[in-house]
């Protein structure tokens, strides 16, 4: 059994649909959103019981709960068919996130956020060497989890020579790549972003089609990586014609 802790994710979670087994509420929570969960969780037919905050504390691992966490049977990833297999009536190609070995729960969390609030399609992440949907994710997500489709897959490069017989063109986040502007996006792209520490895999940088990167002009010349995928992301986007 997994948790999803704070007000906006238990929020977003259950108007997702998400299964959830029971809601704990510090006792004497009953003001603000809290209400709202309540009764979001009433019309769903949820249990929600009132217990010491300590509880909270306890289970959320010292997370800021802010007084409400849910119980829920874990994280439901999908299967690579199903991310491949497009909804009838899209309007744009196809767009995909693939992450090279990040490791911070909140950096998988923030991509997410910024890729359901752009659109794409799914993220893709790899069983090994690599930070699971935790509830840290699913708080650092501000729920987005529960409405982006995320895969795991045992090995990242058979995935991307899968996504290349199904028409996807990879681009590759790295430094030494030309800049994203100068590229072509608005095809069927699948978007892979390096680990923090060492960016991209060797055999994973081989297999991209071509490198991208964010240009800039100050004295720091590396970014976050959540950071340089939501400006990738964005771009991608904007090229697409979605944001006017």
């Amino acid at each position: 059994m997994g948790e999803i802790v704070g007000r906006q994710p238990v929020i977003e979670a259950l108007r997702s649909g998400q299964e959830i087994n029971k809601i704990l509420v510090a006792k004497g929570s009953r003001q603000g959103s809290i209400r709202e969960i309540i009764a979001l969780a009433r019309e769903k037919g949820i249990v929600v019981s009132e217990v010491e905050r300590a509880l909270l504390d306890k289970l959320s691992a010292g997370g800021n709960h802010q007084g409400v966490l849910a119980q829920v049977a874990g994280t439901a990833y999908v299967e690579l068919e199903d991310l491949l297999r497009r909804p009838e009536g899209s309007d744009w190609a196809p767009f995909l996130v693939l992450l090279d070995g990040i490791q911070d729960p909140h950096n998988l969390g923030s991509i997410i956020r910024s890729g359901e609030a752009m659109g794409i399609d799914g993220v893709i992440i790899p069983k090994r060497r690599a930070v699971p949907v935790t509830q840290t994710v699913m708080k650092s997500s501000a729920g987005a989890a529960n409405y982006l489709p995320v895969c795991r897959v045992a090995n990242l490069a058979n995935t991307i020579d899968v996504l290349k017989q199904a028409g996807y063109w990879i681009a590759g986040a790295d430094m030494e790549g030309d800049p994203v502007f100068s590229q072509d996006l608005t095809g069927p792209i699948g978007l892979v972003i390096g680990s923090e520490g060492s960016g991209l895999s060797r055999l994973v940088k081989e297999k991209c089609d071509f490198l991208i990167s964010v240009p800039m002009r100050g004295r720091i010349n590396s970014l976050n990586a959540s950071v340089a995928a939501a400006l990738l992301m964005f771009e991608a986007v904007r090229q697409r014609g979605m944001l006017s």
